[in-house]
């Protein structure tokens, strides 16, 4: 990896854009490398948009993914996809709250993380330093859960690519 990855992780207040962000931040650093993040909370106490920005790489000076710049869009509600849609590069995922179903999951506030899990298809970074990453940044009663969910979201994207 020559450049930084951006991801853009957008959603509403409450979801736990924050925490996603927390937890690739996390792995990405747990990899060996520099991270950079950043967060625009907007009205998140009363539901509203909420995003974060990681960029990570051999070398990062901002934690700002420029507009139009993002390699990944992650987003967690449906209503926030055309919003920042605008982030995405040309050629760049967008990994969409419809790829999971929350009733699959044991846990529902774990949704965030099953995301995540369909995004770690897509980077370097190994699954041990994300299983890592959830049990630093997650309190132990929810690592079980959130473990699950993380493992969904990688069969998801499984799932799709399958003919």
């Amino acid at each position: 990896m020559k450049k930084p990855v951006n991801v853009v992780i957008a959603g509403l207040g409450g979801q736990g854009v924050i925490k996603a962000s927390d937890i690739l931040s996390e792995a990405a650093f747990r990899s060996g490398f520099e991270v950079k993040k950043s967060e625009i909370h907007g009205m998140s106490q009363r539901g509203g948009s909420v995003t974060s920005d990681v960029r990570f790489g051999p070398q990062v000076f901002s934690p700002m993914v420029p507009p139009g710049e993002a390699d990944f869009l992650v987003v967690l509600a449906p209503d926030q996809v055309e919003v920042n849609r605008g982030q995405l590069r040309a050629g760049g995922v967008l990994i969409a709250p419809d790829l999971i179903d929350p009733a699959a999951l044991s846990n529902r506030k774990s949704f965030n993380v099953a995301l995540l899990g369909a995004l770690s298809t897509h980077l370097e970074i190994s699954e041990d330093n994300w299983q890592a990453s959830l049990h630093a940044v997650l309190p132990e009663k929810l690592h079980v859960a959130n473990e699950q969910a993380f493992a969904a979201g990688r069969r998801a994207v499984a799932a799709r690519l399958q003919p």
